[in-house]
């Protein structure tokens, strides 16, 4: 058996062409409703209406980026430096977008309290027409961003193993831009009629300051999820405990002395174990064989330590 039939790829995401592609067309729409939406706000002098389109031009940004990481996990997809594929790559610009989120929370409830303090006149019919649109370009990229329905915003460590092909977190935080935008055009419309209909100017900027709140928070979840698999930080994945059982129940008495697991890919992960043991039976083989079962261990590597037998 020649060297070449132990090598293997270390790719170990297909990667999202679905994802990508779609996420290029919510680039477009976001862009160009973010041109309008900040023309509406200066024009209008709506508060709720500028803070909307300021911080769809961060989302346009962090859209951009989602695309541009799909594309560099392809292109250094066979790049013989990164030791286990390109789709950490997703994982950073998901963290990135996170970042950006972070930010425009922060940018929303300045500009907010400031006109909280600061009232002007409000133009609201057209000022609402414009919030309604965007509303509209935002429901059409957040659709275009499901991933064929499935929803993203559930904790990815819950999900079962058969649906791991759902983990993608640079899809995640472009679908979370996109419902950012959503939700503060939904804001920013509630806050336009109410100061139309009863006079509440107020409503504008409060409305502002809840839709940071909401942003401040999303974003804050993305952070951790993509923060762990960025610093290796999973070794609570249930795919940890099935390696402990799977060890503990083999009919080659054998214990774990050391573990190691880190995501790879869209549910995929690497493993690193060692074990000690007795006989000549317990090779690194045997116990590999019997880890391959588990589908979302991608690659597995085996030290095993031989125990001296009671004499």
């Amino acid at each position: 058996m020649s060297a070449q039939t132990w090598r293997h790829s270390h790719q170990f995401d297909e990667g999202n062409p679905l994802a990508e592609r779609n996420t290029r067309w919510a680039v477009i729409l976001t862009a160009a409703m973010m041109l309008a939406e900040i023309a509406g706000g200066w024009a209008f002098n709506s508060m709720a209406l500028l803070a909307d389109g300021w911080h769809m031009s961060s989302h346009a940004l962090a859209l951009g980026l989602a695309v541009f990481a799909y594309n560099a996990a392809r292109r250094y997809a066979a790049d013989h430096r990164f030791t286990f594929g390109t789709w950490k790559i997703e994982i950073l610009a998901g963290y990135t977008s996170a970042v950006f989120l972070i930010g425009v929370a922060g940018l929303m409830a300045f500009q907010s309290i400031e006109r909280l303090f600061a009232p002007s006149q409000i133009r609201y019919n057209e000022a609402i027409s414009v919030a309604v649109v965007g509303l509209a370009v935002n429901l059409v990229c957040a659709w275009l961003l499901k991933d064929g329905g499935h929803n993203h915003l559930g904790d990815h460590h819950h999900e079962p193993n058969e649906h791991n092909h759902h983990h993608d977190l640079n899809l995640r935080a472009a679908y979370l831009h996109v419902l950012a935008d959503a939700a503060t055009s939904v804001l920013a419309i509630i806050a336009l009629f109410g100061g139309k209909v009863w006079g509440a100017d107020w409503l504008d900027p409060l409305m502002g300051i809840v839709g940071a709140g909401l942003v401040a928070s999303w974003a804050k979840g993305l952070l951790k999820n993509s923060g762990r698999v960025l610093l290796d930080a999973e070794m609570d994945a249930p795919v940890v405990a099935e390696i402990h059982k799977m060890i503990e129940a083999s009919p080659i008495t054998a214990e774990i002395t050391d573990l190691h697991v880190w995501r790879v890919g869209k549910g995929k992960y690497a493993c690193i174990v060692a074990v000690a043991s007795q006989g000549p039976e317990a090779t690194p083989d045997f116990f590999r064989q019997q880890l391959s079962v588990h589908e979302e261990l991608a690659h597995i590597t085996v030290e095993v330590n031989l125990l001296q037998r009671a004499s």
